[in-house]
């Protein structure tokens, strides 16, 4: 459960000044956030109407009542993001002993919202399990060009052994392949630019190379028919870098047609993968768009993230890691209803805010 690994986090308060527990002020912004809250007066208000059912249902002892707006957003700029993300990689490392096999994609994502006069936006790169559905943690970078620096810190933090790694070009780096194969896991990584000798020796091979190693994926939907037509090539000895990336088993193409507006969109992609199987390397190549559509995008729309104006201190990236605390609850609800929809019943249903807390294998 969730409380038995937040409850190490260290208090930041002066003890003399603490009137409200630590433990209790995460678990109701958890669930101010799970049930639609996203400023601090709004955290506030709605733990106000809920004290009574806090103190019931999840047993909080609620000593000196429901703190301020002002005490709840003070406590969450003084608390120590990496503490804080810490106890949550505890959280989902409990929970994600099954995730061999999985697919577990790595991209970053800018809180456009927490940029003000004096800092920049804060630009978090997040580990996202495609299968499980759940957020296995996240790591704060000042700019997007420091992804490479952050990367391997998030995967240190991870237990990555049978998983498959997939990463766009930003983190195409041989010391992270490295790092990867050390953890006994797999890696596909994207191409471009930044190992332009390897991208231009790649992309030449698929144009003038038959590769018979294929597997192709067709949808349909929002007036576009979208093909998927995946080249895998294991016999790459000739290719003169091989040696110098760890576990580097094949290079990869993805040519993808498009008609849309009785037009045709062709797009070629290449990857470089320690996989050795066409179908495997089209299922991860496939599941890395999981991080966008199911993490980023759910986070901008359902939580509307990039309008979030809290950025005092250390408070916007603790929040983030907060709105991914509560993506992962409402990820494992069965209802057939939106995350958005969720957190709406959340916010007037006790029974389903219960429900979204204590089901499952993740939990408050």
């Amino acid at each position: 459960m969730l409380r038995e690994h937040f409850e190490v986090i260290t208090d930041p308060r002066q003890p003399w000044k603490v009137k409200h527990s630590l433990l209790e002020v995460i678990i109701m912004v958890v669930c101010a956030v799970v049930a639609e809250c996203e400023a601090w007066y709004q955290i506030e208000h709605y733990c106000r109407t809920k004290q009574t059912w806090f103190r019931k249902r999840l047993k909080l002892k609620l000593a000196n009542g429901i703190p301020s707006h002002d005490t709840f957003e003070r406590i969450f700029a003084m608390m120590k993001p990496k503490e804080l993300e810490a106890c949550f990689f505890s959280w989902t490392n409990a929970v994600s002993k099954q995730l061999k096999g999985e697919i577990v994609s790595i991209d970053g994502k800018t809180l456009c919202g927490s940029k003000g006069t004096g800092n920049k936006a804060i630009h978090m790169v997040s580990a996202w399990a495609n299968k499980s559905r759940l957020v296995l943690g996240q790591v704060k970078t000042d700019e997007k060009s420091n992804e490479i620096t952050a990367i391997p810190d998030l995967l240190e933090l991870l237990e990555l052994k049978g998983c498959i790694v997939t990463i766009d070009a930003m983190g195409c780096q041989k010391d992270i392949a490295k790092q990867i194969v050390k953890a006994e896991a797999d890696y596909v990584f994207g191409l471009k630019g930044n190992q332009s000798s390897l991208h231009d020796d790649v992309k030449l091979y698929f144009e003038t190379e038959t590769v018979k190693a294929t597997t192709l994926t067709r949808e349909k939907g929002h007036g576009r028919i979208e093909t998927r037509e995946y080249f895998l090539e294991t016999e790459i000895d000739w290719l003169h870098q091989k040696p110098k990336w760890e576990g580097l088993n094949a290079i990869g193409a993805v040519k993808s047609s498009v008609w849309k507006n009785d037009a045709l969109h062709e797009e070629t992609r290449y990857f470089i993968t320690s996989l050795t199987d066409v179908k495997t390397f089209a299922e991860a190549v496939r599941g890395h768009w999981g991080i966008e559509n199911s993490l980023h995008w759910v986070l901008d729309v359902a939580f509307n993230e990039d309008n979030c104006r809290i950025r005092k201190d250390n408070s916007g990236e603790n929040i983030a890691v907060i709105r991914h605390i509560a993506l992962n609850l409402l990820k494992k609800d069965d209802a057939k209803m939106s995350i958005k929809s969720r957190r709406h019943r959340c916010a007037y249903d006790d029974d389903c805010l219960f429900k979204i807390l204590f089901s499952g294998n993740i939990k408050l």
